[in-house]
């Protein structure tokens, strides 16, 4: 039994190991010091073998880890969500306690397999956590090597997870160098390392798909409406004014809007606006992708509109974001919703789970919004038929933290995962545009009004990733998980 005059006992080594998982968040955007995970990962083990208790100290990290790296959840519930701050608090505080659960595997920091036991273990907790309840895989170690690493050149063929996977087994065999006394094992584990970092680099200068007919122009609107003001109805023929004189600022074939940029129901909007959308798009020759709420037999949606020379076109947000766009548990939780907290359209209904890329001119565009692009699984669906990922997102409910880029990071992921550039329009920001390598082309600054214009060019053919997703990683940690209990039975010790 874990007693709380054993966690006062020992409040020093499970605040250091606090302090680890809080420091370890660098290695994230914004900050991007990607070594620093691999740091504090060996740190920790080094932590764990003198801990009065693994189990404890692995939560501790994970809870440090948590809290510094996604505390803007406070923000959304407390400032925009109008939630009372000791509640908010709580609640943010209770997340990120469960989420660190999913940091228990780093007990096994004794076992006589830990070196490849950690590794496997992390990354089939981490990739479970992007199921559980809905999921929420945000922060996932992997995205730490994004851009600049040797170890993202495996993103094309693992996705996130195996990226992950290789940074706990860097760490396990770094430590195994500096810790052991057997020379020929020291060597083993050197040479695993050397291999592991090179094929990452030679991965890197592969190109995995080719470039797709000519690239076109595209201009990716950011209007900087403060969350609080977003739905405010003084304030929505101001909004509509803005986006109106926005797009027709702009003569690329190409127009697209954030993530419910329109602050109306898209059956209220004035048919003026809807001709002026209409008539400007023709005029480019081209489309215009708005982001809106939509009213369908009772039920409500948070859609992508495309309206234009390709005819009108929908897609219909499908993964959506527990307690933000639906309530579950509502015949519990619904309490909480009607009294402590004010979110708008905050029970939407889900969009069909296959839906068919836009068509731009002969180009297919895989469109997803917001939350969606976290799950590398639910990208590649449309592919590898659409040529280019389209994200709209509004990510002020999180204010000016490290949220906005962390997302972005996120989307660079997507894109080397797919091979093929990500076009990010947003609210108050990261308005981007991502190389198909990953890397950041074009960006406008956060929490400026503004139009991202540029030539962007469409991709085809498949990366490893698109063709088999997450199989082959997770299939990897089962059997080596199966391996590791074979060796325990035949030791006679526990796992």
């Amino acid at each position: 039994m874990i007693s709380c005059t054993s966690i006062l006992k020992n409040y020093h080594a499970y605040s250091l190991a606090f302090i680890v998982g809080l420091i370890s968040v660098f290695g994230f955007s914004p900050f991007n010091f990607y070594a620093v995970p691999f740091l504090t990962i060996l740190f920790f083990l080094y932590l764990q073998q003198r801990s009065p208790s693994k189990y404890l100290s692995s939560i501790f990290f994970g809870l440090g880890f948590f809290l510094g790296g996604i505390h803007w959840i406070f923000i959304s519930l407390n400032v925009f969500g109008q939630m009372p701050i000791f509640l908010a608090a709580f609640l943010t505080l209770l997340f990120c306690l469960f989420l660190s659960l999913f940091f228990l595997p780093l007990a096994f920091g004794k076992h006589h397999l830990w070196v490849i036991l950690v590794p496997i273990t992390f990354t089939l907790a981490e990739w479970l956590r992007g199921f559980i309840f809905t999921g929420f895989p945000w922060i996932s170690y992997g995205y730490s090597q994004l851009p600049g690493s040797p170890l993202a050149g495996y993103f094309a063929i693992t996705g996130v997870h195996g990226v992950t996977f290789l940074i706990f087994f860097s760490a396990t065999l770094i430590f195994t160098i500096i810790s052991s006394y057997r020379n020929k094992l020291k060597l083993l584990c050197l040479f695993g390392l050397i291999l592991i970092w090179l094929g990452g680099y030679f991965l890197q200068q592969i190109e995995w798909t080719k470039p797709f007919k000519e690239p076109f122009s595209v201009s990716l609107l950011q209007g900087n409406i403060p969350q609080d003001k977003k739905w405010d109805k003084d304030l929505i023929n101001q909004s509509l004014i803005k986006y109106i004189n926005l797009i027709e600022s702009s003569s690329s074939s190409l127009i697209i809007l954030p993530e419910t940029s329109i602050p109306l129901l898209y059956h209220n909007l004035p048919s003026g606006f809807k001709k002026r959308l209409s008539d400007h798009a023709h005029k480019n020759e081209g489309d215009i992708i708005i982001g809106v709420i939509e009213k369908q037999d009772g039920h409500y949606f948070n859609s992508a509109l495309s309206i234009g020379r390709n005819g009108e076109q929908r897609y219909q947000k499908f993964h959506l974001v527990p307690f933000g766009e639906f309530i579950p548990f509502k015949f519990i939780l619904k309490f909480i919703y009607e009294n402590w907290l004010n979110i708008p359209f905050s029970d939407l209904s889900r969009g069909p789970n296959l839906q068919d890329p836009f068509l731009f001119n002969g180009i297919k565009l895989a469109i997803n919004i917001c939350y969606e692009d976290v799950f590398g699984y639910e990208i590649t669906k449309p592919l590898p038929n659409a040529n280019i990922l389209v994200n709209l997102s509004n990510d002020a409910w999180y204010g000016e933290s490290i949220a906005s880029k962390q997302h972005l990071q996120i989307a660079q992921g997507r894109a080397l995962e797919t091979g093929r550039m990500m076009l990010r329009s947003t609210n108050t920001g990261a308005t981007a545009i991502i190389s198909a390598k990953g890397r950041i082309l074009n960006q406008l600054p956060l929490f400026k009004e503004g139009i991202l214009s540029d030539y962007v060019q469409p991709f085809e053919g498949s990366t490893p990733y698109i063709r088999y997703g997450n199989y082959p990683i997770v299939g990897l940690c089962v059997l080596l998980l199966i391996f590791c209990f074979i060796k325990r039975k035949n030791s006679g010790t526990k796992l």
